[in-house]
């Protein structure tokens, strides 16, 4: 054992070393980086890679990155001048002697288990040419007082009171908290209550790389959340904006039983609340399910007063082994140090690995010579990233040898290891572990002589643990995080007014995340909310779109008086935007029915809703001006001039839509007077029907129908929407306003009085005629309206006219078969239709349909 490497002697302490101890919040770190960057060069120990990166991006603004290297295990960033290095403790300089300032941060972690011989390494042998700083605890005084006794140890206060607020439920841990647990498990629980009460919260574990725990901080840093929940990694020196602090439970698993934290641990982590001149809080968290979640008295009084029991003991092991051979490593390695302030380190997961291939004949026989021990050696402190315990690292380990011990491992091995990890799908432990897998890769590839290609390599390994980062941090932020509820949370209140709502394209957005959407005037919850967000996003609503509805309620009515607005009539309602804004009700009389505003209308202002309202009742009287031969027919039947039976011929036509068959309509027994009032309203008394022909529209038609339904009449149904052709295809117990039925078709009431028209004037010859006179009919015109010549035969017999066959040709006579011949007999009113009955082969209607047709 060299030992002037291992132990200092306690009188052999170089001078210029300053300790500076004290609680959280002192600003230690901050005073240390404020001395190296005075000094013309320097670097600080840090006890995470993650502080490291933080504080390399701090001295690269005042100092240029130029002139600052980045050295962890798994990055290097080394310009070729840097004069100021940021590293983790393993891997920083130690017998260096050219740096004129040094500075190993959280020294007292010289305490811990697992890596604590490190920084016991660091204490005693890191010095700066002209300064070195040793930044801690105030529990590591004693030891700094016997391992470095002509240290200038210097005590600093804290700069905020940290004091005791005793135990919250999850619902009443007040913003800006962070809550501590202990098990993965247990902060994802903690994490899915946040997000359904709170809007959700951040997520810091040590599992997750230090990309995605700055992301993650980030969110909270940002104040988009108000909660972060962590294990004990915040501990470490970061940098939050947190007020109070809320341990989960009081005890861990330490990696070799379960054990109640000590006071200077607790203080530890309670420490990150309060930054700077504000005061912070810590407490515990209640119906967490554990049994030791209350601090004792004395704990909260030494976390308080920041009075702990000092470190009596440091954990040691040889930092300068030889390499004879294996057995003279471990031998080295487990050796007992000579001060009695050191204690050998506990077994180490390198030193546990290191034993384990030891014993394995085809590796130990594969290490021969004190070159090749020592990169053994190298090879078991790769970092169990994947923290699977010695076993299982140990063959990753034994792999790794195998490759290593002939040389440099290929970059085609280690490009396709590498994009092997290169997949961002999966849920949330797939990924964390790819990530720990990419950071053995990562650290591999920055070993100098383990991969060709070094630069390439490691390149690619950072490039791919930042793709995972990212999607790492999506997946947390997407299970933990809603933004939605987040921001009603921090905005419902007493500062509710100031919270920002507006619309794009219908959409509603409060602080820029949506929370709904608003079709005419009701609003509707994002579909995608769950049952447990509604009522916060309705409320949220209630709260704030009195003035959306204002505004929207203005334009409509504007848009109304200019013409412009998209209104319809749909069974009985007036839509817009595809939401009801008022139902027709029977009025007193079918063509005027009244308005009843919709519900939704009532979340607009008073005043707005009332000039809205007169708005659509206007417009409904304009929508209804189509119906206004019917509306004259209306008036007409309450007039007395117009007689009994007029005024039931009218009222008929009103409820039928404007048309009612002749023999069933009663015109017939009109005198010439009556006849006359009904011709001026515009009433045509057909052969077979009595019509408006201002109704023979697909808009009047389509009005009449929707306020039939209002008034709960069976209007015909099957009116045309578009178009109202003189000739339709009948359907099968369907009939059709406008159209009379023709068997297999139907032909327009007025096309059909035109036909009828035309075979009277062909009856009459221009002279007047009898109605035994026969006659001859051309069916083009019917033709050219889509009639069939049966369809037309069939009308011609509903009017009267009577088919005459023709006289078959002599026998052996040639020549083509004589026209068909027509006679009108005045049909028999009181005879109803009836069903049409199929045409025989021998009859009228098929010779004149075969004439036709030759």
């Amino acid at each position: 054992m060299v030992q002037d490497r291992n132990v200092t002697a306690r009188g052999d302490a170089p001078s210029g070393v300053k300790a500076v101890l004290g609680p959280t919040n002192t600003g230690k770190t901050h005073l240390a980086i404020e001395r190296m960057c005075a000094h013309s060069s320097g670097a600080i120990g840090f006890p995470l890679r993650l502080l490291a990166r933080e504080v390399y991006d701090r001295v690269c603004a005042i100092k240029g990155e130029q002139n600052v290297a980045l050295i962890t295990g798994e990055e290097r960033i080394e310009p070729k001048h840097a004069r100021y290095l940021l590293c983790t403790a393993e891997a920083m300089p130690v017998l260096d002697r050219s740096l004129a300032f040094v500075a190993i941060d959280e020294a007292q972690l010289g305490a811990d288990r697992e890596r604590g011989h490190v920084f016991t390494d660091r204490l005693l042998h890191a010095r700066g040419r002209e300064e070195t700083m040793i930044l801690g605890s105030s529990t590591l005084e004693p030891m700094v007082r016997a391992l470095v006794p002509r240290a200038e140890i210097v005590t600093r206060p804290r700069f905020s009171t940290l004091s005791h607020a005793g135990a919250k439920k999850l619902s009443r841990i007040p913003p800006r908290s962070a809550i501590v647990a202990f098990s993965t498990e247990q902060v994802y629980a903690i994490a899915e209550m946040l997000r359904r009460f709170r809007g959700g919260a951040a997520v810091v574990m040590g599992a997750l790389s230090p990309q995605t725990r700055n992301a993650q901080v980030a969110l909270y840093q940002s104040g988009e959340v108000d909660y972060l929940v962590a294990t004990d990694a915040i501990g470490m020196g970061l940098n939050l904006d947190v007020e109070h602090v809320a341990f989960a439970g009081l005890s861990k698993f330490d990696g070799v039983r379960h054990r109640r934290l000590t006071t200077s641990e607790m203080a530890q982590i309670a420490g990150r609340a309060g930054r700077h001149q504000k005061d912070g809080t810590f407490g515990t968290l209640t119906g967490s399910g554990t049994h030791d979640s209350e601090f004792d008295p004395e704990e909260i009084f030494a976390i308080e007063e920041h009075r702990f029991p000092p470190l009596t003991k440091l954990f040691w092991r040889d930092a300068e082994p030889r390499f004879d051979s294996i057995a003279t490593l471990i031998g080295d390695l487990e050796t007992p140090p000579d001060l009695p302030e050191l204690v050998p380190a506990p077994e180490a997961i390198d030193l546990s690995v290191l034993k384990r291939l030891s014993e394995d004949p085809q590796v130990a026989d594969s290490v021969r010579g004190a070159a090749m021990v020592q990169r053994f050696w190298d090879v078991c402190r790769l970092p169990d990233f994947r923290q699977q315990g010695a076993e299982t690292h140990s063959r990753f380990v034994a792999r790794l040898w195998q490759d290593l011990r002939h040389g440099e491992l290929g970059a085609d091995y280690v490009a396709n290891a590498i994009a092997q990890l290169d997949r961002t799908g999966g849920d949330i432990d797939t990924l964390q572990g790819r990530i720990a897998a990419i950071r053995s890769w990562a650290y591999i590839a920055q070993r100098p002589d383990w991969v060709l290609a070094r630069d390439e390599m490691a390149a690619r390994a950072r490039a791919v643990e930042a793709r995972l980062s990212d999607a790492l941090h999506g997946k947390l932020t997407e299970r933990f995080i809603n933004r939605r509820t987040a921001v009603l949370m921090k905005k419902l209140g007493p500062d509710a007014g100031l919270l920002s709502v507006r619309m794009e394209d219908e959409e509603v957005l409060v602080e820029g995340e949506h929370i709904g959407s608003l079709r005419g005037f009701a609003f509707h919850v994002d579909p995608g909310a769950r049952l447990s967000d509604r009522k916060l996003l309705l409320a949220a609503a209630e709260k704030h779109l009195t003035a959306l509805l204002q505004k929207r309620a203005d334009e409509l009515t504007e848009a109304i008086h200019a013409g412009s607005a998209a209104i319809t009539l749909d069974r009985g309602k007036l839509k817009w935007d595809g939401e009801s804004l008022g139902t027709l009700a029977p009025g007193r009389s079918l063509l005027s029915p009244v308005l009843v505003p919709d519900r939704t209308l009532d979340a607009v202002p008073g005043p707005a809703r009332k000039v809205l309202v007169a708005a659509l009742e206007a417009w409904l009287d304009n929508a209804l001006q189509p119906l206004a031969p019917l509306l004259k027919l209306d008036e007409a039947s309450r007039s007395e001039e117009a007689g009994p039976d007029l005024r039931a011929l009218l009222i008929t036509l009103v409820e039928a839509g404007g048309m009612t068959s002749r023999e069933d309509s009663g015109v017939d027994k009109l005198d010439k007077q009556r006849r006359t009032m009904l011709s001026r309203l515009g009433v045509r008394v057909g052969a077979l029907d009595v019509f408006l022909p201002a109704m023979l529209r697909p808009g009047p038609i389509v009005l009449w129908r929707e306020l039939a339904q209002v008034f709960g009449k069976s209007p015909r149904d099957g009116a045309p929407e578009d178009a109202m052709p003189p000739a339709l295809p009948a359907k099968r117990r369907q009939r059709t306003p406008g159209y009379r039925s023709l068997g297999k078709q139907l032909v327009r009431l007025d096309m059909a009085e035109k036909l009828l028209r035309e075979a009277h004037e062909a009856r009459g010859g221009g002279k007047p005629a009898g109605s035994g006179r026969s006659f001859a009919l051309d069916p083009a015109k019917a033709v050219s309206m889509g009639l069939t010549t049966e369809s037309y035969a069939r009308l011609l017999r509903l009017a009267g006219f009577q088919p005459i066959m023709p006289r078959q040709l002599a026998e052996g006579a040639h020549g083509p078969p004589a026209p068909v011949r027509w006679r009108w007999r005045p049909p028999r009113r009181h005879v109803e239709e009836t069903r049409p009955q199929p045409v025989r082969k021998d009859n009228a209607f098929s010779i004149l349909a075969d004439m036709v047709r030759n």
